[in-house]
């Protein structure tokens, strides 16, 4: 219970209605595995199989921008 009280004060309102407007926490195994191997910080790794994952399964959450000349050739 003590964890649920502390997850509660860590999202915004605006946080919290993004959230409610999804029935699972993650769109798809893909977006799981991607938000995990990626924290908005300088060892970002976007591929272009990535954005076109996040195009066709409809991702969504906080986006995360990278400079089109960093996202890895696959």
């Amino acid at each position: 219970m003590g964890v649920a009280v502390w997850m509660i004060g860590c999202a915004t309102p605006q946080e919290w209605a993004e959230w409610k407007g999804h029935p699972v926490h993650f769109a798809s195994g893909d977006h799981m595995g991607f938000s995990v191997r990626n924290r908005d910080g300088p060892q970002t790794r976007v591929t272009r199989d990535d954005v076109a994952l996040a195009r066709s399964q409809d991702w969504f959450g906080t986006a995360i921008t990278v400079d089109q000349s960093t996202i890895v050739e696959k």
